[in-house]
């Protein structure tokens, strides 16, 4: 199914779904920006219990939201971003019917789309694959728009082509690549290089979406300054209280 879409800003990006009458979308819920007159919108499990249960295992919410434009004109609907970053759009009729991608990239999709849970293959993938360790399949035929952190890079890998990648860095890729997870080599990498010990392995052929900079990365820099600035101010407290004990003690 082909939607009519246009992509809103640069860094905080929203993408504007321009839906025919009797059209519909589905969408993460709690994404939507806005809605012209016309588009109605059904929050459901979206094929009952078990699936609602398997989009949230996989780091999505128990449901999603389709909405419908009801009109006879033209509608719009509008989703945006969790934050900064780019939306992809990723045609699934040029990707056999199907691609990869992280626990929460998925943002919206032609109706058609389902949303599932792609289990890592290999035991070394699924125990060590960091963010890569629940990965997420859209499947149907039409268009799926994923979100992702930073800047993005597309790799095309041809047949027997490997590139390794930070796990959190991966957004997605095509059915066709193979996927694993491998020890960084050498102690001294392990203990001091900073990037973790596990990276995801990728052997085309086949697309490969990057992304710059991850949610994690980005929320553990927050955190970490977070807690800078809290141990600064206790240092300046602190100090104060000495200078004011100091003051009122006479010495």
């Amino acid at each position: 199914m082909s939607i009519e879409y246009r992509l809103h800003g640069d860094d905080l990006q929203m993408v504007e779904i321009i839906l025919d009458p009797g059209e519909g979308v589905r969408a993460e819920t709690g994404t939507m920006t806005f809605m012209e007159d016309g588009i109605e919108m059904e929050t459901s499990t979206g094929g009952g219990f078990l699936k609602g249960l398997a989009r949230a295992f996989a780091g999505e919410s128990f449901f999603i939201t389709t909405f419908h434009n009801r009109s006879s004109r033209k509608a719009s609907v509008a989703f945006a971003a969790p934050y900064p970053g780019k939306i992809v759009p990723v045609d699934l009729g040029q990707e056999n019917g199907a691609f990869i991608c992280q626990r929460d990239a998925y943002l919206c999709s032609a109706q058609g789309i389902d949303v599932s849970v792609a289990f890592s293959k290999r035991l070394g993938a699924g125990l060590f694959g960091g963010e890569g360790f629940i990965l997420e399949r859209l499947e149907g035929d039409g268009l799926a728009f994923v979100h992702a952190g930073g800047t993005i890079i597309e790799k095309q890998l041809a047949a027997g082509q490997t590139l390794r990648v930070d796990t959190g860095c991966l957004v997605g890729f095509s059915v066709t690549v193979d996927y694993d997870i491998r020890f960084v080599k050498g102690f001294k990498n392990v203990l001091f290089g900073g990037e973790g010990l596990f990276l995801a392995t990728l052997r085309g052929p086949g697309r490969v979406l990057l992304q710059s900079l991850p949610l994690s990365r980005l929320a553990d820099r927050i955190l970490a300054g977070a807690r800078s600035q809290v141990g600064e101010k206790k240092g300046v407290d602190g100090i104060g209280g000495d200078l004011l004990g100091s003051l009122l003690s006479g010495s």
